[in-house]
């Protein structure tokens, strides 16, 4: 198999989001430090995600989604895997309690993580049997499409990647799983360009893209219902290979602050001092 014909692995992130004025901020969202030892972006301070699982396709999940969310969705499986993945890695869970239609409270949230959050991330059980178990509806309407990430076709892993954001339920309590990764923040999206400059923490190239347009909400509200009523623009960045280097390139339509960006800054990396 040549790095042409590697194939792309469906994956999905979650922006969750919070209303938290500070210096340069309105609005905070929640990310968590990947693992050293993680074979991709690892050490990096990444947004709670990970792969599709076979799980997250199974159509029975479709009588546990909000009325609203149970005709044909391309983005289905994409939705349950960043619910799940915000359980897993951020101790957030968007679900409603199908007899009061409530979000979960931290209560009843501190039980299920107890119960269910390491066999989902070790794969002993699926998220099918979770929420069948304990009658819970996926808040997927929660979530708004904030974009779509494709790995360039030279690179030995390639994911195809959906961002979701959604507000996190403020009576929910983040914190990271200490496995997949070892450290977590709230953090406004000004603060994570200004830190990451600084070489406080390692942000990769589609994380520091999207941080930035984060930026442009004054609330969380905002946000979200931008990513609802807006177009999601797919973006694969193309390689350029010049005198002065090789640069990774991306469509002026995908409405980042950059459309070329050198190879050796995608990944903007902590001084070893």
């Amino acid at each position: 198999m040549t790095k042409n014909d590697v194939p792309l692995k469906p994956a999905a992130t979650v922006l969750l989001i919070r209303d938290r004025i500070s210096e340069n901020d309105k609005i905070e969202v929640f990310m968590v430090v990947r693992h050293h030892e993680i074979d991709f972006a690892s050490g990096a301070l990444v947004f709670p995600g990970g792969k599709v699982d076979e799980g997250d396709m199974d159509p029975a999940l479709i009588g546990f989604l909000p009325e609203s969310e149970r005709g044909d969705d391309a983005l289905r499986s994409f939705k349950i895997a960043s619910i799940r993945e915000s359980f897993e890695e951020a101790n957030i869970l968007l679900a409603r309690n199908r007899k009061t239609n409530n979000l979960v409270t931290h209560d009843r949230l501190e039980e299920l993580a107890e119960k269910y959050r390491m066999p989902l991330q070790n794969g002993e059980l699926s998220i099918l049997e979770m929420v069948r178990a304990e009658n819970l509806e996926l808040a997927t309407d929660l979530m708004g499409h904030f974009a779509h990430w494709l790995t360039p076709t030279h690179m030995p892993k390639r994911f195809n990647t959906h961002f979701f954001v959604a507000k996190a339920p403020p009576h929910q309590l983040a914190a990271h799983d200490g496995g997949e990764s070892v450290d977590s923040v709230w953090i406004g999206p000004n603060k994570v360009l200004e830190e990451a400059d600084k070489g406080k923490y390692t942000v990769i190239f589609p994380t520091r893209m999207n941080v930035e347009v984060l930026a442009r909400f004054s609330s969380s509200e905002e946000a979200v219902e931008n990513a609802k009523g807006t177009d999601t623009f797919s973006v694969m960045p193309q390689m350029e290979v010049t005198e002065e280097g090789k640069f990774l390139l991306i469509p002026k339509e995908a409405g980042y602050s950059v459309t070329r960006r050198r190879v050796d800054k995608i990944m903007d990396r902590p001084s070893s001092k």
